[in-house]
């Protein structure tokens, strides 16, 4: 069977199209950070990727890295715990990868979770 011109164009954009909507039809991927909400009030469990309170030493915030149902999130930690309602987390020093925690906090508008403006806010262990 000898296939016009025509028919072939055709047979072609119906390969073309087929091949477009299976690609998009890919698995979703999990839900990260920017599936949080600014400003919205969230609580993330997960395990700690990393830890680092360097910005302390110039009154930025400390980042705990979780890894849990949200994707990798950043959880901020202010240097001036005097100015929050939150109280102080526990030994931020002795945080390490691998430590199962659990922070509520608010969502900032870089996805990341801050540790601070209510009393309920905190940062904690699960194990």
């Amino acid at each position: 069977m000898t296939l016009t011109r025509h028919a072939f164009s055709a047979l072609r954009l119906a390969t073309l199209s087929a091949v477009m909507v299976l690609a998009a039809c890919t698995t979703t991927p999990p839900a990260t950070s920017s599936t949080l909400a600014a400003g919205q009030q969230a609580t993330v469990d997960g395990s700690i990727v990393s830890v680092d309170t360097t910005p302390w030493t110039y009154d930025g915030s400390a980042v705990v890295r979780i890894a849990g149902a949200n994707g990798e999130v950043e959880v901020h930690l202010p240097a001036r715990w005097n100015l929050c309602k939150a109280p102080p987390p526990e030994d931020v020093q002795a945080l390490k990868a691998g430590d199962r925690v659990q922070a509520t906090g608010t969502v900032s508008e870089d996805g990341a979770l801050v540790v601070c403006e209510r009393a309920e806010h905190r940062l904690r262990r699960t194990d």
